[in-house]
């Protein structure tokens, strides 16, 4: 392979593996100049979800889980042909499967606390409100002669 711009981190520590990662390249359909329709440069980068190593058992459950809808027996894959050169598409590939990968095993946000409201605000409220029924009664044309 020839020298990518090191390993596409996760999340920590954790790295896309190179060894597990597919690659297929195919032509681009889009814009392009003479050379286009003999070069492949649309990327199509696979990730075998269901039987890697590298990552967590935690992290793997949760990927499988959150990417369920994404999976075809167990593999993701992502595509990229915003660029020329086949090079930058591989680029913009991993980049986006270490993105996709880094949400779906992030930990679930943490149960929200429901905040107390002060008494006093509250009474305040029920104040402002009674306070607003009794003008708009008092806008009733029922008393006028």
């Amino acid at each position: 392979m020839d020298d990518m711009s090191g390993p596409h981190l996760i999340r920590g520590s954790v790295a896309l593996p190179e060894a597990e990662l597919a690659w297929r390249f195919s032509r681009s359909s889009g814009p392009g100049g003479q050379h286009v329709n003999t070069t492949d440069s649309q990327v199509e980068l696979r990730f075998d979800l269901a039987n890697t190593e590298a990552l967590p058992a935690v992290w793997k459950q949760r990927a499988l889980e959150r990417l369920a809808d994404r999976l075809v027996d167990g593999v993701i894959s992502v595509r990229a042909s915003e660029h020329r050169s086949q090079w930058r598409n591989r680029e913009a590939a991993a980049v986006r499967l270490a993105a996709l990968l880094a949400e779906a095993t992030a930990p679930p946000p943490r149960p929200r606390r429901p905040t107390r409201i002060p008494r006093g605000i509250n009474e305040r409220r029920l104040r402002e409100k009674k306070q607003r029924s009794q003008t708009k009664r008092g806008r009733s044309g029922k008393d006028w002669g």
